[in-house]
């Protein structure tokens, strides 16, 4: 074990370009993704915190759900579709980096509108009383909630971004874990440690924890913040 983890730190300083190229992947796909839920799930996670219609609450529960749905069954799903028998077949979708993309827009975008939506859920009376007094429109008032969660919402992103990073069922599945195509870091750790070839995926692994001790400490000092 140790010779493997001295070899891996030897592998990540030497600039391998396997290495580079399964990192390139894995932050193309990740960026994208996560940016992407962010565009999608914060106006959502707002329209359910401070609109007021009928079968709020059901949404608010079908949304608390799909938090949690399972990153196979996701994969599950996008599989079918982008197959060559599925309806969107013509996309050529799947074992694609695009693909991938998709399926983890699916995943986070429930998960950043839920961070959202418990966020501003006990700023709700505030807003709307500062909007009222200042007669703001629908869209000022929109840009009222995002000036007061923005911090909230930076937090969210990282922690969807994470999420993104960290994540391997759904992207294997609509991915394929290609070499050199749509291999990331977390199908690559699984796949060369299965082949044996300890060295890589020790180092991929080291890479990965990196990441994810800086995205947590950003989410950490962001909350801190604005915990004062």
């Amino acid at each position: 074990m140790k010779t493997a983890l001295t070899q891996a730190i030897q592998l990540i300083l030497s600039g391998n370009e396997q290495l580079a190229g399964i990192i390139n992947v894995t932050l193309q796909m990740s960026l994208a993704s996560s940016l992407m839920a962010l565009l999608f799930g914060v106006p959502f996670g707002a329209f359910l915190a401070m609109a007021s219609f009928r079968g709020k609450k059901i949404l608010i529960v079908l949304n608390r759900t799909l938090t949690g749905l399972p990153p196979v069954v996701c994969g599950l799903l996008c599989y079918m579709l982008f197959c060559g028998v599925g309806p969107l077949r013509m996309l050529s979708l799947l074992y694609t980096v695009k693909g991938m993309i998709i399926a983890q827009i699916i995943l986070i975008t429930p998960i950043i509108a839920a961070n959202v939506e418990t966020f501003l859920a006990g700023l709700t009376g505030e807003i709307r009383e500062t909007a009222k007094g200042l007669r703001l429109g629908v869209m000022k008032t929109f840009f009222l909630t995002m000036n007061e969660c923005k911090y909230q919402i930076v937090s969210t992103y990282l922690f969807g971004f994470s999420r993104a990073i960290a994540e391997v069922g759904a992207v294997s599945m609509v991915g394929g874990a290609i070499a050199y195509k749509t291999n990331v870091m977390t199908t690559a750790i699984m796949n060369y440690t299965n082949m044996g070839n300890f060295t890589l995926g020790v180092a991929l692994g080291i890479i990965l924890l990196g990441m994810s001790l800086i995205l947590n400490a950003g989410v950490y000092f962001i909350q801190a913040r604005v915990g004062r």
